[in-house]
């Protein structure tokens, strides 16, 4: 077993963890307080060929795997998680669905403006009562002629405001009383689509999340993703991709609350010596530092399983389960190091916190991931 990482993934490293340090982690507490999209990053980003990293050539991307795609997510989120989240969501949810279950022409129109920067990926899943339970989608696509007319509401969906088209799931029909729930690539410039970004949250501040309204919105029967009624199936295994980039931005998240911790230890004096002199400190440290690199590990892992087309289901979970509740431990322990600093904005650990939180919600909560690792164990 090789843990070394390839030439080109080292390449990868080096390119975008300097432009995180550089580019990245200097805005990011501003635009926290300011809520504003990060959109001259992206277009950095687009200029370094990331934005379509794992996708083929011949769509615009760069043709790099997906232990990639956790590498440059991780450094994103450790510079600036709002910043690694808009580039989880626009390469997972945004871009991967249109990848695998798209037509030639389909990728050509869609996929390409995703790879190339010139529109954001988005997935237009939850709604007000279908999110764990996204079998409890209410939003119908009722086919007339050769048209869907689309009726409903979707919301929590990530880069919606600055996305030119996104998939979306619907109703289609009824199976033996099952829902049969479909994909369905829509413009967001359509006639009645209305995208609403007024969410106040907890933290990802400068992450776009937003609610989607859609009144009797029109769209061509070739705007279906693959074909009706495998909308549940498509949007199973696009979660599975989506959580291993969740699971590389907690690693990020954490990795930057442990680094905080660390130089604050080793620079505060209390008693007469460092915080990183007593052995209470240096063993919260300790662990920190052992639960990221087994985090990270698991990220890779599944990752890896991906790339290698072998079954990786239970890993993601898995990485994205662990990885995400560390990293809320580790932030809280970068608090605690901190004392009373670290409840003030300025010494950034409370930020980590606040934006950790979601990685142990979105792409499926903590419960749901412990669902699913259940039934691929066999309970």
């Amino acid at each position: 077993m090789n843990f070394e990482l390839t030439s080109e993934q080292q390449m990868i490293l080096r390119t975008i963890r300097e432009f995180a340090n550089e580019e990245v982690a200097p805005g990011a507490m501003e635009r926290d307080k300011t809520k504003e999209f990060p959109k001259e990053i992206f277009k950095k980003l687009a200029d370094l060929g990331m934005m379509g990293l794992p996708f083929p050539e011949q769509y615009g991307g760069a043709g790099a795997d997906t232990i990639s795609f956790a590498i440059v997510t991780e450094e994103l989120s450790r510079a600036c998680a709002s910043t690694g989240i808009t580039y989880s969501a626009h390469i997972s949810l945004g871009g991967a669905p249109l990848y695998l279950f798209g037509t030639e022409e389909q990728k050509q129109k869609y996929l390409v403006p995703i790879c190339t920067g010139e529109s954001f990926g988005a997935f237009g899943l939850t709604e007000p009562n279908a999110g764990s339970d996204a079998g409890g989608t209410q939003t119908t696509a009722v086919k007339k002629d050769d048209e869907y007319i689309i009726n409903g509401n979707k919301c929590y969906i990530t880069n919606a405001s600055y996305a030119k088209h996104l998939a979306l799931t619907a109703i289609t029909g009824e199976t033996n009383g099952k829902k049969e729930i479909s994909a369905i690539i829509v413009p967001t410039d359509a006639e009645g689509f209305t995208v609403i970004d007024n969410y106040e949250k907890m933290g990802l501040n400068a992450s776009n999340t937003t609610e989607l309204v859609l009144e009797d919105v029109r769209v061509p029967t070739e705007h279906l993703l693959g074909k009706e009624g495998e909308g549940f199936k498509q949007f199973l295994i696009t979660l599975d991709g989506g959580r291993i980039g969740i699971g590389a931005m907690a690693v990020g998240i954490a990795q930057a609350a442990y680094e905080k911790a660390l130089q604050y230890a080793k620079e505060r004096k209390q008693f007469g010596q460092s915080l990183s002199k007593f052995q209470a400190i240096q063993f919260k440290l300790a662990d920190m530092a052992m639960k990221i690199e087994l985090a990270r590990n698991m990220v890779y892992k599944a990752a890896w399983l991906k790339d290698q087309g072998k079954a990786f289901s239970k890993e993601a979970a898995m990485c994205k389960l662990y990885a995400s509740e560390i990293c809320m431990e580790v932030a809280d322990q970068a608090v605690q190091i901190h004392g009373g600093y670290g409840y003030m904005k300025e010494y950034e650990v409370e930020r980590y916190m606040r934006d950790g939180k979601l990685t142990e919600i979105g792409e499926g909560t903590s419960e749901v991931q412990r669902m699913v690792i259940a039934r691929q164990i066999g309970c």
